[in-house]
């Protein structure tokens, strides 16, 4: 297995979907229903996730192909993006990309099983993560990547899911401090990522540069 491959690919999703810093969100869409209900809508999630990610992996190569858009130019739009995205976790927000406007955040408060929306689309599952899955997916040339990419979006998959399963004890120990220190880190790591994707892409559209 790509060890290298597995860390970008794990680090770029956890940073984006960010269990800890979801949690009180998925708390606050959840309350009052009791552990029976979290664990209904963790498990919703687990399964829509799973097949969201199967989906973008499958069909990532054939939208671009699609729209007539090479790789590289892709790879630059979403670090654009990512980085955008980084940036809203620095400074502590929340990035409308995935958790939508004040008219979507009124409409996402009404939804009897916030799993599928707006848990999954587009909070976990958003253009930023989708954008993180189609770019590594397309990187992948050899059975060992294969395997990186599968396990990486798995195990980002797979923590998030159990952070979540997790909600009523994890809530007792991680209070807004700690919240607001994993925002600020998963922020710089999701910059870094976002800055080399950008430059990779700029050195193919525009050789002078390298």
């Amino acid at each position: 297995m790509d060890q290298a491959l597995f860390l970008k690919i794990f680090a770029a999703l956890f940073a984006i979907m960010s269990p800890i810093a979801n949690l009180p969100v998925f708390l606050a869409l959840t309350a009052d229903r009791g552990p029976a209900f979290e664990r209904k809508v963790a498990l919703t999630l687990l399964v829509s996730l799973t097949i969201g990610a199967v989906v973008v992996g499958f069909s990532g190569d054939i939208i671009l192909k699609v729209f007539g858009i090479s790789l590289d130019a892709f790879r630059l739009a979403g670090g654009f993006l990512i980085l955008l995205i980084s940036l809203d976790l620095i400074r502590g927000q929340k990035a409308p990309a995935h958790h939508g406007t004040a008219k979507e955040k009124e409409n996402m408060k009404s939804q009897d099983n916030p799993a599928i929306y707006p848990l999954t689309v587009p909070i976990l599952l958003g253009p930023g993560s989708i954008s993180t899955m189609i770019i590594f997916r397309g990187q992948v040339h050899s059975t060992s990547q294969e395997i990186a990419y599968v396990a990486g979006v798995s195990a980002a998959i797979g923590l998030l899911i159990v952070t979540f399963f997790s909600a009523p004890f994890l809530s007792r120990f991680i209070g807004e401090t700690a919240n607001s220190v994993m925002s600020r880190l998963m922020g710089m790591i999701l910059a870094a990522i976002a800055m080399e994707m950008m430059t990779d892409s700029l050195k193919v559209l525009l050789p002078g540069l390298a």
